[in-house]
C-alpha cells in the first residue's frame, strides 16, 4: 500500500500581500516559504518517498526542488498539479474581489454559474485533473510513497473526492503552506492518513 503526498507549496509573495495569483509567473516564495519547504524536506527524509512531481507554476516548483535537492530526487512537472485557473480574477487583491463579487471561493465549491462565466476553472474539472494525476502515479509507483506539490485547491480537490465535504467545509477549510496531506491508496480505494502534517516548529506559528 502506497501513499500519495500532496504538498501545498511553501508561502509565497501573494499569501503575504493577500493577492489571488492563480497561473500568474514571477510569484516567488518568501523566505519564511523557503524556511517552510525545507522543514518539510526534512520531515520526508523520514518516509522513504520515490518520486517527486510539480506544479509548473515557480512557487510550487522551488518547493519541490528543495524537497528534492534533500531527499536526492529529481522533480517531474505534471500540468495537472497546477494551480486554478482564476480567469478575470488573476491579479486581484483578496479584499476586491469580496467587495465586487460576494465570497467568490464559496460559489466555486458550490459549482455557481457565476464562476465560469468570469473565465474561472470550475472545481468539477480540478478534481478530474487531480485524479488524473493521482491514478496516473498509482500505476507508474504501485506501492511507493510519491509526493505530489501543488496549490491549496487541488489538494481540497483530492480531499472532496475522497470524503463528502460541503461547499462550507470546504471553504473553511484551510491547507497550510508547506504542510503535507497523505491518502493511502489501495486497490484504488483512497483513505487520508494525514491533513495538515508540519515540522512541530511551526504548531505555535499559525498559518
Amino acid at each position: 500500500m502506497g501513499q500519495i503526498i500532496f504538498l501545498r507549496h511553501g508561502q509565497a509573495k501573494n499569501n503575504t500581500e493577500r493577492i489571488l495569483a492563480g497561473r500568474t509567473e514571477g510569484v516567488p516564495l518568501t523566505d519564511v516559504g523557503q524556511q517552510q519547504a525545507q522543514h518539510t524536506a526534512e520531515l520526508l527524509e523520514h518516509m522513504n518517498i520515490s518520486a517527486i512531481y510539480s506544479s509548473p507554476i515557480q512557487r510550487a516548483k522551488h518547493t519541490a526542488e528543495i524537497v528534492g535537492k534533500h531527499n536526492s530526487l529529481d522533480v517531474t512537472i505534471d500540468d495537472r498539479l497546477i494551480e486554478l485557473d482564476m480567469g478575470k480574477f488573476t491579479g486581484m487583491a483578496y479584499d476586491e474581489i469580496f467587495n465586487d463579487h460576494g465570497n467568490v471561493f464559496m460559489k466555486f465549491y458550490q459549482g455557481d454559474l457565476e464562476i465560469a462565466h468570469n473565465g474561472v476553472e470550475t472545481f468539477d474539472e480540478v478534481k478530474k485533473r487531480v485524479l488524473g494525476i493521482v491514478n496516473h502515479v498509482v500505476e507508474k509507483h504501485p506501492d511507493e510513497n510519491v509526493v505530489l506539490v501543488t496549490h491549496m485547491d487541488p489538494i481540497k480537490a483530492m480531499l472532496s473526492t475522497v470524503v463528502d465535504l460541503s461547499p462550507t467545509n470546504l471553504f473553511e477549510l484551510i491547507i497550510a503552506n508547506a504542510s503535507l496531506n497523505l491518502f493511502r491508496e489501495n486497490k484504488r480505494k483512497f483513505s487520508i492518513s494525514g491533513l495538515n502534517v508540519m515540522h512541530p516548529t511551526r504548531f505555535d506559528q499559525g498559518w
